[in-house]
């Protein structure tokens, strides 16, 4: 049994962490799921979109799954997500972008990976306005924030069975900071002698993203780079519906969609809930439950392929019930087979 906190979310996230809650069950795994409130429906509550009992929640089952929440534009409170990952250093953002059968795309064979550093950077949050006419951003990169999302993303090529680390920077620009980033990143790469290593300024690679994914493996960065390129990514294979995503830190991990709350959909039973099923699977996988989450992916796979049950977002007209049905359908039936 295991214990996972679940966040439903705002907008649509309570649909498709519902559909990915019955899907993990029906491969079999048991879960207590530890269910917490957080967003912005929690504000006039508490006064806060992050309660204090969503912290205590995660401190104690050290794992979570999440819907998406809503963070305003420009003003109100500050992100959920930001505020997660420096409460529990979730230092490694992990977000997968693959090919998938059945979702229209124009290309073929992509399978890449980005890791984001999560904490550092322009994301630190450290900023201020310089009179009235002018605001400053302080960019933080440290070398030991640098190296452990480099490590990272080495030991996971390694544990993944892959081949090349491609190390994202703007250093001809940004000599201090990004200089800093990629110093560290050739000492990592020097412990991995195994692993093809290439170094790409990063609007190179936002071109060479569109021209040729399928040439990239994992790509590691630093933060703000990442969260660009790995919705750039999303837009390669098919949109961020079916984009999955985990924050990973030494003790603690939270996996949710990259998608947003989609407040205008929500309650309509027309969201796609193949994002947050898939971040299930990258749960299942950190906990263990191998065999679960790829008999999973693989009925994910199937639905997608025949092209019976999509969501409107995928070229067809199924609700989020008749899409999850049809996946745990073909759970039932790759369950029967082994």
């Amino acid at each position: 049994m295991h214990n996972i906190t679940l966040i439903p979310g705002d907008g649509i996230g309570k649909e498709v962490t519902s559909a990915a809650c019955k899907v993990i069950e029906a491969s079999g795994v048991s879960v207590n799921w530890d269910i917490q409130e957080a967003g912005a429906s929690m504000i006039e509550r508490h006064g806060t979109p992050l309660p204090p009992p969503v912290i205590q929640s995660i401190k104690k089952n050290r794992i979570a799954l999440k819907g998406p929440i809503t963070t305003p534009i420009g003003s109100g409170f500050s992100s959920v997500n930001v505020a997660l990952r420096k409460a529990f250093d979730l230092y490694a953002n992990v977000r997968p972008c693959r090919t998938l059968p059945g979702v229209s795309s124009r290309y073929e064979k992509i399978d890449l990976v980005i890791i984001r550093e999560n904490i550092e950077d322009l994301y630190a949050g450290v900023e201020h306005m310089v009179g009235d006419d002018a605001a400053e951003s302080i960019k933080i990169i440290t070398r030991k924030g640098s190296e452990r999302i480099v490590k990272f993303a080495f030991d996971y090529a390694v544990k993944e069975s892959r081949s090349k680390v491609t190390v994202v920077h703007k250093a001809n620009i940004m000599k201090y900071t990004d200089g800093l980033f990629l110093e560290v990143a050739r000492n990592v790469a020097e412990r991995y002698p195994s692993i093809q290593v290439e170094e790409m300024i990063v609007d190179a690679m936002c071109m060479k993203l569109v021209q040729v994914p399928e040439r990239y493996d994992v790509l590691v960065m630093p933060n703000l780079y990442g969260d660009i390129l790995s919705d750039l990514c999303a837009g390669l294979v098919g949109g961020l519906g079916v984009a999955p995503g985990a924050n990973i830190g030494d003790e603690i991990a939270i996996f949710e969609p990259v998608h947003g709350s989609s407040p205008k959909n929500a309650g309509k039973n027309m969201a796609n809930p193949t994002a947050t099923i898939l971040s299930g699977v990258l749960m299942l996988k950190h906990l263990g439950e191998i065999a679960s989450a790829l008999k999973i992916e693989k009925a994910v796979m199937n639905v997608l392929k025949k092209g019976r049950h999509l969501t409107y977002d995928l070229g067809g007209s199924a609700t989020t019930d008749a899409f999850t049905d049809a996946i745990i359908s073909e759970l039932t039936e790759l369950t029967s087979l082994s």
